[in-house]
């Protein structure tokens, strides 16, 4: 007897300006996703722009409703790419939920791309613990982005957004052939 197979959605993480957003809604057209952006989720339930969320509510408030969002997304069963807040690395509980219903990828840029597409960052809502510098950031998120990655795609090589979604595409194309 067969079983209805749930498709596997995919679940974009990885440093701000990575182009999990940019990246994540040209798959889902060339795959056939749905696509969703949790940030905007987040600001739409809300209310607030994420920047506001962190400055009224702290880190820690922000990280709790980011969580919560998260934990709300890929639970139907329509194929979808789910870009994720950079942070959502930080909810382990956010995390298994994601790994449970799809793949994750991570897209890798090196640090100097970071800062370069970055620049002043005050306004995109980044959480960044007191005392950290760009470079502590990168170095502790790289980290937990490489320890939830399913995939992991290496923008390093590419600054070409034609050329990193022919890499995440062919990967998923592989597995619903």
């Amino acid at each position: 007897m067969n079983h209805p197979i749930s498709p596997r959605h995919i679940i974009l993480i990885g440093m701000p300006a990575c182009g999990k957003s940019t990246v994540g809604v040209l798959a889902a057209k060339t795959l056939g996703y749905r696509f969703i952006d949790s940030d905007l989720i987040i600001q739409e339930r809300d209310g607030r722009r994420l920047h506001r969320i962190i400055r009224e509510e702290g880190q820690e408030g922000f990280l709790k409703i980011e969580e919560a969002v998260n934990l709300t997304l890929g639970n139907d069963s329509a194929p979808t790419v789910i870009a994720t807040g950079g942070s959502a690395v930080y909810s382990p509980a956010a995390m298994a939920h994601f790994k449970a219903v799809g793949t994750v990828v991570y897209l890798h840029l090196s640090f100097e791309t970071v800062q370069r597409r970055l620049g002043n960052f005050t306004h995109r809502g980044v959480v960044m613990p007191a005392g950290y510098t760009l470079r502590d950031l990168y170095d502790e998120r790289c980290a937990l982005y490489e320890q939830y990655a399913d995939v992991i795609i290496d923008e390093s090589r590419t600054d070409n957004v034609g050329d990193i979604l022919a890499s995440l595409c062919a990967h998923f194309e592989r597995e619903t052939d």
